[in-house]
């Protein structure tokens, strides 16, 4: 539907590594956990308030991965993330900027859950087809 999110894990180039389609009113930190398989010891998680929680934290620990994520205003424990880290968190908003060049994926013409990902991974082919030309 209309409220669908995407969520993307990219990588330092800002070219996306997975892709995942959840409902709108689903929480973004649940949603998060099968998409960071791809993440290794010493590489850096950085996301926004949405995926703020204990149990992301702690498997990244687990992981010994670090973690740059903004903390949610309301949290008891609040963390502060490094400025120069979590300002690269902009790589992720020029991802999706990228994909709204797309204009079947930013009207979200196709209803169908199965299609629209289909089109979101389209559109992030073509992306890294554009990066690798270069």
């Amino acid at each position: 539907g209309l409220t669908t999110k995407i969520h993307a894990l990219v990588d330092a180039n800002g070219l996306p590594v997975a892709l995942k389609l959840t409902p709108g009113q689903a929480h973004d930190g649940r949603s998060a956990d099968d998409m960071l398989e791809t993440l290794r010891e010493g590489q850096t998680l950085i996301a926004d308030a949405g995926y703020d929680s204990d149990r992301l934290r702690a498997e990244m620990k687990r992981r010994k991965a670090k973690c740059c994520i903004k903390p949610m205003p309301n949290r008891n424990r609040q963390y502060r993330p490094r400025k120069a880290v979590y300002a690269q968190r902009n790589r992720v908003e020029r991802f999706f900027n990228r994909l709204k060049h797309f204009r079947a994926i930013a009207t979200r013409f196709e209803k169908n859950p199965a299609n629209y990902l289909a089109l979101v991974k389209l559109a992030a082919a073509r992306i890294w087809m554009r990066f690798m030309s270069l």
